[in-house]
């Protein structure tokens, strides 16, 4: 992948450099990647969109980003020579042709492919995935944002950022969380999820649960020792597996893709969400969790002003299908 050192005061001039010297800021190379759909679409609430530019924290590390023609243009508040945690995170090496064809051919899989073409899943630190998706619950996206900016705020560790930018703070610690009250926890506002993140923190830091030990168990074996925490349903199991354990069989299923998928593909049948669970392991094989996230992006912006680099959503027809004889593998696809 090419990179390009950029000068932070004129990106559009930028010149290419004959080494990837230390900089703060850098161009990427992408093909096909939408900034919007990716960081818009629910998988991370970090993240905001201001004159063209998404400013988020990624670890302990400030970052702006912005889209140009066939590149991706990041500034950071620091110096980098290595910036794989950023295409890591990005997942910009990801082969996205041969990803989508591996999707369903169905109308409303090609529907929602080219309403949202370029949404991309993040790869996120397990933590602060887990602890995120705790906070959701029962949520709308602003909601989860607004608790996680106060959680930031008052319980991170602050971070550089350029001058003139307003603070910023890195995701709290399990530890750091563990030491807090559970009033303090409510303070912000995060109402009756604060008891469970603060139970969690505390089996975390203490060293009862280990979250790097389920990189190397099975989907359902992992998607068990995640429901064995305090506030993880399946949902919020199945959020953690996919967004920062790359298990491409773990298949979030919300109201919205619920909604999908009695929508587009179960229009006039009863199904419960059993069989909902049953149909998607089968059908959107073998990536079934990328499919989950373009149908849930869908659902959300499909009567909403399209992306900058989106395209104009349309309704699909309803269609009925049948789930498949052949299961899915439980193996890590693509990511």
């Amino acid at each position: 992948m090419a990179t390009a050192c950029i000068t932070p005061s004129n990106y559009s001039t930028a010149a290419a450099c004959a080494e990837p010297a230390p900089a703060t800021c850098r161009a990427f190379e992408v093909d096909d990647y939408s900034l919007a759909a990716t960081l818009s679409s629910g998988q991370a609430f970090r993240w905001r969109s201001q004159n063209g530019h998404w400013t988020g924290v990624i670890g302990n590390r400030w970052i702006r980003l912005h889209s140009r023609e066939n590149s991706i243009v990041a500034e950071t508040a620091e110096l980098f020579g290595d910036w794989r945690w950023l295409t890591h995170y990005l997942q910009t090496e990801l082969d996205f042709r041969a990803l989508l064809a591996t999707f369903p051919p169905d109308e409303p899989m090609q529907t929602a492919v080219a309403a949202c073409r370029g949404l991309r899943l993040l790869r996120q630190d397990p933590w602060e995935c887990l602890a995120s998706f705790i906070l959701s619950s029962t949520k709308q996206i602003v909601q989860i944002q607004q608790i996680i900016a106060l959680l930031c705020e008052r319980f991170g560790e602050p971070i550089s950022v350029p001058e003139g930018c307003q603070p910023a703070f890195a995701f709290p610690s399990p530890a750091r969380l563990a030491r807090a009250t559970e009033a303090e926890l409510r303070a912000c506002k995060m109402g009756f999820r604060a008891p469970y993140l603060r139970a969690t923190a505390r089996l975390i830091a203490g060293g009862e649960f280990n979250l790097g030990r389920l990189h190397n168990l099975t989907v359902d074996e992992a998607r068990a020792e995640l429901m064995a925490l305090p506030g993880v349903g399946r949902k919020i199991a199945d959020c953690v597996l996919l967004f920062a354990y790359r298990f491409q069989s773990a298949f979030p299923v919300d109201v919205w893709v619920m909604k999908a998928l009695r929508q587009l593909y179960f229009p006039r049948r009863r199904v419960t969400l059993s069989q909902l669970h049953d149909f998607s392991a089968t059908h959107f094989c073998p990536n079934a969790g990328y499919a989950q996230q373009y149908l849930f992006h869908y659902m959300r912006t499909r009567n909403k002003p399209p992306a900058r680099e989106g395209a104009s959503p349309h309704r699909p027809k309803n269609i009925s299908f049948s789930v498949r004889a052949d299961p899915c593998p439980p193996g890590r696809i693509f990511l």
